[in-house]
């Protein structure tokens, strides 16, 4: 039995796995706060790209170039509208539990706003492809997951340079490593802080965007992925991008190999042993440092 469509199939859902997190990652290496509201978001993303797909047919992945800005707006409000005047209200505290509470708070009510209006039925997006593979002799690859792996690596590739090379992407990194001594070299930490969210929620409609040819929509979806972004988030580091990609693929590997061998339920209990060996052996994860 060969393993390759499974290594395959496990690093594609792994990459988006990665790039959910790479969101919640950012945003925390950035502010310091926890997105509850994170999982909700992404279904959010994958409910109007379905509905706009539903419509006009439009390929999903095309349409990037209206639900990518749109997320991105949502988050920026998120952050300027909501989050910020708690965060100045308790600006004196070092863990703002306000912040936290407001997330959560925001997910439910997104969540429930999408059971009103979407209902509670199981929908996917049957493209053209969404049902295509690809031969490579005896090795069978499902194309939607192949170009999400490849979609996704690329756009992680692309947010890594932004950081690094950009100048907005040197003021993200320098407040995530201390906003004060940002704010003195002329870094406006409200604005920065509404970009991280802003680009938070925009890869979130890049991760929804991939998954939308082969993974079901429905108004709970994000509860899925808000966990497993919250394991991959730790595992690979609190504030690494790197470590959120590398950590992301680990889990869909062990999820799709280790499905080959045992059931279900077994591997989700593997998946959360090996979180607390990598916790035991290196509290900080495996890439913890500073958003990197």
């Amino acid at each position: 039995m060969s393993l390759m469509p499974s290594i395959i199939n496990g690093a594609s859902m792994g990459a988006i796995y990665g790039l959910i997190a790479m969101g919640l990652t950012l945003i925390f290496g950035t502010m310091r706060v926890t997105n509850f509201a994170h999982g909700a978001m992404l279904m959010l993303a994958m409910i109007s790209a379905y509905s706009i797909w539903a419509v006009t047919g439009i390929n999903p992945y095309l349409l990037i170039v209206v639900i990518g800005p749109l997320m991105f707006c949502l988050g920026y409000a998120t952050q300027m509208l909501l989050i910020r005047p708690v965060l100045k209200a308790e600006s004196d505290k070092n863990d703002p539990i306000s912040v936290l509470l407001l997330t959560a708070g925001l997910s439910i009510v997104l969540e429930n706003l999408a059971l009103m209006i979407f209902g509670a039925d199981y929908r996917m997006a049957q493209t053209d492809f969404s049902n295509t593979v690809f031969s490579f002799g005896d090795v069978t690859l499902s194309a939607p997951r192949l170009f999400g792996l490849i979609i996704t690596l690329g756009v992680s590739l692309l947010l890594w340079v932004f950081l690094q090379r950009t100048e907005i992407g040197r003021q993200l990194r320098a407040t995530g490593m201390d906003r004060n001594t940002a704010a003195l070299m002329g870094v406006n930490s409200e604005q920065t802080f509404a970009i991280a969210f802003g680009i938070g929620c925009a890869l979130l409609a890049v991760a929804g965007l991939v998954l939308l040819p082969f993974y079901y929509v429905t108004p709970s979806v994000g509860n899925v992925f808000q966990t497993r972004a919250f394991i991959v988030v730790v595992l690979g580091g609190l504030g690494s991008v790197p470590g959120a990609l590398v950590g992301g693929i680990i889990i869909g590997l062990i999820e799709t190999i280790a499905a080959q061998f045992m059931t279900a339920s077994i591997t989700s209990v593997l998946i959360y042993i090996v979180f607390l060996v990598v916790l035991f052996v290196k509290p900080t994860g495996l890439f913890g440092s500073k958003l990197s």
